[in-house]
């Protein structure tokens, strides 16, 4: 049987036997206070009052699983991992989430609260749990409502509202702050242990923000300068959101109720209350910022993958037709692609220079990933020995990053209340405690509820003011190039504009020893980043015979902190009161984000990051040499500025019929795009239902709910490609009994909607199951058979690195990995609807250079497919499905099951599959002000 315990980002937070004897070596008294503590800080007080500033109407309802509670004593996580006792308001809104895939055919109006929450600003009499004034301060309040725990934070002075939304934010997420601030700087395995997850996490957002601590407060300084009063405003907001972070951990390690995991990982003793929390400092939230900008808000990069890629097609076609067979693949501009402008307008960005200028691409077989990690010892030595590093081909892998999806977005005048109506929210992942967190604040020039990032909520990032909603997606585009400096004296000088200049070494060592709660042996190592004026070192090659290192610059570099401007003024009342407004706020984030609007009049959709202006001829799509000629326009290397796209350049709309994103093409002639992004996207599982909506006209909230749900359990590639793979199979009699049976229950599947759906709720079982099993082994069968005969496995090898070609819900080895709920945002779905199709003879807009599957011929296409699809249905549930250290093999259900991945002590229960947002608004307001 598989290990039913998973593993933790900290593993250090052991298996409940061990976790017990150390609550049998603790004091029961210090144990009980500890549990009680957090329960009894703040006695239910006088009720809050119905917000009269609210124009929602009660139409406004959020939900964010598993529960707004991500702290936990001591004592709660023994009784979690122990028995499985939940800390109160830690898992409350998971089952509401996770009801939604079976009670959304049945919904109504009269029943989204069911599987949400109520929005609305305030808290009635009768719902309030609690109310303090936190540190005694007189010109704040938190009120806490029962249902949720959510931190209603009402100010009467800029001060005191941000004191208490910092407040606030560490009651709920102090320890994962903590952890997020060591990772924002490499630190993590100093911090909480030398777990191979905790060092896989610090070493992947080391290296591409190896800040020092000089560079983070430059900064906030940096910010400040260029922002004016708003930007002074920023610096007070943080200030006194950083003294409400440090209040609560004075009051809770004098109370001795702040989180567990501190006691475990050896930072407090359970006994004495002797060691340290530290307190916050500005510098952490850029550090903080830099995750969260890392993970979500940057597209680009992968141009060294891209360009041994081209040169695997050159050298099986030759130049002329290897790089027309790369194009084609490369989808950079498809015109079949689903769009979230869908009117016709015309956005340029990205495109294929008509004579490409300064490329570098590598010498065949010279490419070589940079190393990151040195000198190690002990614990991590033997780690290094287990896990033999990749090869350079296999480390390189595409620029796909975790989706942050969806949004549905109808204009009024398709509506049945004749107001537009917004259900959207963003895919974070699935985490325990969730990276997010919910709160409302109102106070002085701020009036908002909704979701932030834990440490960065001193402004609410996604969710409503008064009269609107906003919310976001990741767009993805290109702010990261890569550049090839050549190489001078020795290996790490580089010539910068014709002087032998020395590269910056940025290290952080980290070493950790065992403790109580540890497993893991003593060890350390050493983190070393090689910089450049064009940005840190990524691999090594030679060009033309040069030896040269390529770097990557992406323009949010040292910019981490000047976002903060644009979320002030989605906060501030006197500032949005119209999509211009909304659009102008949106303009001020730096990240790569779909940001979309609505209220009770109109929606707005603006597509935000600063997009470089780069020199004439340069293809982004490739590393290009390191000289003047090929930098971006007016680019000062000191403070990584350059010139930006204007803001009209930028994808935007206001009042379009409807909108849709899921992480799919932006706009007409928006060349900046991930690989495979054309004819079928799971983007167009989205557009497909609300195109048909808005034919129909009165859409309403619970039919845009139902659309939602409806495209988020639904297999993309059986709704959109199977029936295609069909009709070449039934173009001639199938006499295999075995694919016949596989054919017909593949028929049955689709005639039933073609989802992944359980038999019933709570029944860990799916309708369809064998249908769902052949589909799950035929894809990656299909898949092959189809491309690398004509491709060859060079080409076809290179590809699979630049685009996945599968990520099913239950594939581990897809970009999102295992039991993390977003799927279908990569894979080959798109190639093969084209590939067949011009098989079939039918009209294909921005078909590949050649047709694959069976050479072209319909009749060894079919033998091809009936071949694998005979295979696939010869392999059992266990052989599709192998198990893994949460599920036993063959166990279907649970392959696609949703884990909240543990990031501390407390565990919750895994969920059924859906593919929607972690954070989701439904909204349709009744009223403007």
């Amino acid at each position: 049987m598989p290990r039913r315990t998973p593993r933790t980002v900290l593993d250090r937070l052991r298996t409940s036997r061990q976790l017990f004897g150390f609550l049998k070596t603790a004091s029961v008294c210090v144990l009980v206070a500890g549990l009680l503590s957090p329960l009894t800080q703040t006695a239910v007080a006088a009720p809050g009052a119905a917000a009269s500033n609210d124009y929602c109407g009660g139409q406004c309802s959020d939900i964010l699983p598993p529960g707004q509670n991500g702290n936990a004593t001591l004592a709660q996580i023994l009784l979690n991992q122990a028995f499985g006792t939940q800390p109160s308001h830690a898992e409350d809104q998971l089952g509401p989430y996770a009801g939604l895939a079976t009670g959304y055919p049945g919904l109504t109006d009269a029943k989204i609260n069911t599987f949400f929450n109520d929005a609305s600003f305030g808290v009635p009499s009768d719902q309030v749990a609690s109310s303090e004034k936190p540190a005694g301060r007189g010109d704040v309040t938190i009120v806490r409502d029962k249902k949720t725990g959510v931190p209603h934070i009402t100010g009467t002075t800029r001060y005191g509202t941000e004191f208490g939304a910092g407040y606030a934010a560490a009651e709920d997420r102090l320890w994962l702050m903590d952890v997020f601030r060591h990772v924002g700087r490499g630190r993590l395995t100093g911090f909480a242990g030398g777990a191979p997850a905790n060092q896989g996490l610090e070493q992947q957002f080391y290296r591409s923000a190896p800040y020092t601590e000089a560079e983070l407060q430059g900064q906030i300084d940096s910010a400040v300068a260029k922002s004016g009063a708003r930007g002074q405003q920023a610096l007070a907001d943080v200030g006194a959101y950083l003294a409400g972070i440090n209040a609560y951990i004075d009051a809770s390690d004098s109370g001795r109720y702040f989180p567990g995991e501190y006691v475990l990982t050896g930072h407090k003793d359970a006994i004495t209350n002797a060691g340290t929390i530290e307190h916050f400092k500005v510098t952490d939230l850029v550090a903080l910022a830099s995750v969260v900008g890392s993970l979500f808000g940057s597209g680009g990069g992968g141009e060294v993958s891209n360009a041994m890629s081209l040169l695997a097609a050159q050298q099986k076609y030759g130049v002329e037709e290897g790089t027309r067979v790369w194009e084609s693949f490369r989808e950079r501009n498809d015109p079949e692609a689903a769009l979230t402008v869908h009117n016709g307008e015309s956005f340029p960005y990205g495109a294929k220079p008509a004579n490409a200028q300064g490329a570098a691409l590598p010498d065949a077989g010279t490419v070589t990933e940079e190393p990151l990690v040195y000198d190690r010892t002990g614990s991590a030595a033997t780690a290094a020995a287990r896990n033999t590093s990749a090869t350079a081909a296999k480390a390189i892998t595409s620029s796909a990053r975790r989706g942050m999806s969806n949004a549905l977005v109808v204009s009024g005048a398709h509506t049945a209340s004749g107001h537009p109506i917004a259900v959207f929210g963003p895919q974070t992942g699935y985490f325990a405690p969730q990276l997010l967190l919910l709160q409302e604040i109102q106070g002085p020039g701020i009036s908002a509820r909704g979701a932030s990032f834990a440490g960065l909520s001193m402004y609410v990032e996604l969710g409503r003011g008064q009269d609107y909603s906003w919310s976001a997606t990741t767009s993805g585009q290109d702010i990261i190039d890569t550049y090839a400096v050549e190489l001078c004296q020795d290996d790490y000088h580089y010539l910068y504009r014709g002087t032998c200049t020395a590269m910056d070494k940025a290290e952080q060592k980290n070493a950790w020893t065992p403790t109580v709660a540890d497993g893991t042996a003593a060890g350390s190592y050493t983190m070393r980043v090689w910089r450049t004026k064009y940005g840190p070192v990524t691999y090594r090659a030679t060009v033309g015979g040069k030896k040269v290192a390529y770097t990557t610059l992406r323009s949010s570099y040292l910019h981490e902190a000047d976002s903060i401007i644009g979320f002030q003024m989605l906060n501030d009342p006197d500032y949005v009161k119209g999509p211009k407004d909304f659009q102008s706020a949106a303009q001020h984030i730096n990240y790569t984000f779909n940001w979309f609007y609505a209220d009770s009049q109109h929606t707005a959709y603006y597509n935000s990051g600063d997009n470089p202006v780069r020199a004439s001829g340069v293809d982004a799509e490739f590393p290009v040499w390191a000289q003047p000629a090929y930098e971006w326009r007016n680019w000062d290397p000191a403070a990584n500025t350059a010139d930006y796209t204007p803001a009209s350049a930028h994808p935007n709309s206001v009042d379009q019929d409807y909108y849709i994103s899921w992480n799919n093409k932006q706009a007409k002639d928006y060349t900046t795009a991930p690989w495979a992004d054309g004819s079928v996207h799971r983007g167009n599982l989205l557009d497909d239902r609300v195109r048909r909506l808005v034919a129909a006209g009165g859409v309403t909230r619970t039919k845009l709910v139902q659309a939602m749900a409806d495209a988020g359990l639904t297999d993309l590639r059986a709704e959109d490609v199977l029936p295609k793979l069909l009709k070449v199979i039934g173009s001639a009699p199938v006499t295999d009994a075995t694919v016949a049976d596989a054919v017909n229950k593949l028929q049955a599947w689709l005639g039933a909607g073609a989802k992944r759906t359980e038999t019933s709720a709570g029944s860990k079982s799916y309708a369809n199951a064998d249908a769902i099993r052949v589909l799950d082994a035929w894809w990656p069968l299909l898949v092959k058979a189809e491309f690398e005969p004509g491709l060859g496995s060079d080409l076809y090898t290179a590809f699979t690195a630049n685009a996945p070609i599968d990520e099913a819900p239950s594939a581990g080895h897809g970009p999102t990995g295992s039991h993390a709920g977003s799927s279908f945002q990569y894979g080959w779905w798109s190639y093969v609807d084209k590939d067949i199709r011009a098989v079939l003879g039918e009209p294909v807009q921005g078909a590949l250079a050649h047709t694959y599957c069976g050479g072209g011929s319909l009749t060894a296409c079919r033998d091809s497919l009936v071949g694998t699809l005979k295979q696939a249905a010869g392999l059992t549930a266990a052989q599709v499905y192998p198990g893994d250290d949460q599920c036993s093999a063959g166990d279907q259900w649970c392959a696609d099951s949703i884990a909240q991945r543990p990031l501390g002590g407390v565990k919750h229960g895994r969920i059924s599959w859906q593919n929607r947002p972690t954070y989701q608004q439904v909204v349709e307001y009744t009223s403007h002000r």
